[in-house]
Parts: C-alpha cells; sequence; structure tokens
C-alpha cells in the first residue's frame, strides 16, 4: 500500500552550470509529493498524517521555504533539489511496517521530476 502526502515551498535558485533563462536569478512555487510504501500498522496506518507532515515540515520545508537554494545545492535543479529531499527524509521516515518508496517535485505545475527507492540503489544509473 502507497501513502502519499503533498506539499508547497516557494523558493529563488539560479543555475549556473545552464545557459539559458534560468541561469538568472528567479523562483518557483514548488510542489512536493511524499511517498511511503509500507503495510498498516496496529492502528490501520502506514503512518499518521500529521506525523509525516511534521517530519517534512521540520527535515525539509523549514529549510526550503523562502530559501535562495544555491546555499544549499550547488546546482538545484529539480533533480538535484529531490535527491537532496531525498537524503533528508530516509531515516526519519523508516518504520518497521514502511519506508520512503519516491519523492515527487514539481518546479511548475507541469514540470516534475520523481525519484523512486530503485534509483538511489548502488550501482543504478541515473
Amino acid at each position: 500500500m502507497f501513502l502519499k502526502r503533498t506539499f508547497s515551498f516557494d523558493a529563488a535558485h539560479r543555475l549556473i552550470h545552464y545557459h539559458g533563462k534560468c541561469e538568472a536569478l528567479h523562483g518557483h512555487t514548488y510542489r512536493l509529493a511524499v511517498t511511503l510504501r509500507g503495510e498498516t500498522d496496529r492502528e490501520g496506518m502506514i503512518l499518521d498524517f500529521v506525523e509525516l507532515k511534521a517530519i517534512v515540515n521540520e527535515k525539509v520545508l523549514s529549510r526550503l521555504d523562502h530559501a535562495y537554494l544555491n546555499d544549499l545545492l550547488e546546482q538545484p535543479t529539480a533533480e538535484y533539489i529531490a535527491r537532496w529531499i531525498w537524503g533528508e527524509l530516509e531515516t526519519p521516515l523508516a518504520r518497521p511496517n514502511c519506508r520512503l518508496h519516491e519523492i515527487e517535485v514539481w518546479e511548475t505545475a507541469s514540470s516534475s521530476v520523481i525519484l523512486r527507492r530503485e534509483d538511489m540503489e548502488p550501482g543504478r544509473v541515473s
């Protein structure tokens, strides 16, 4: 079973290794979806939505919302933002009954990146 919750944050960045409009300072209202895969626990939940929200707020949104992403990542593409978020959430969300399965980051309403657990496996080309 999968459990998903979406979030949003506003941030600015510039893509210094890109040649085009996005190399200039600009901002986005990003959307983030965090998906867990697991089995229900004794309470009938994979993870309480309230607990998921608290962890994402503490580990991710408190650092990304209204931030200049280049202070955190040299080349803050949606791809690198998704990898960074994975690294921040994988351990705090691990439970005996579930674990992080997927991160999706939308840079615009029509453009997103999806990072799945299998993409993070050693030796995997991604």
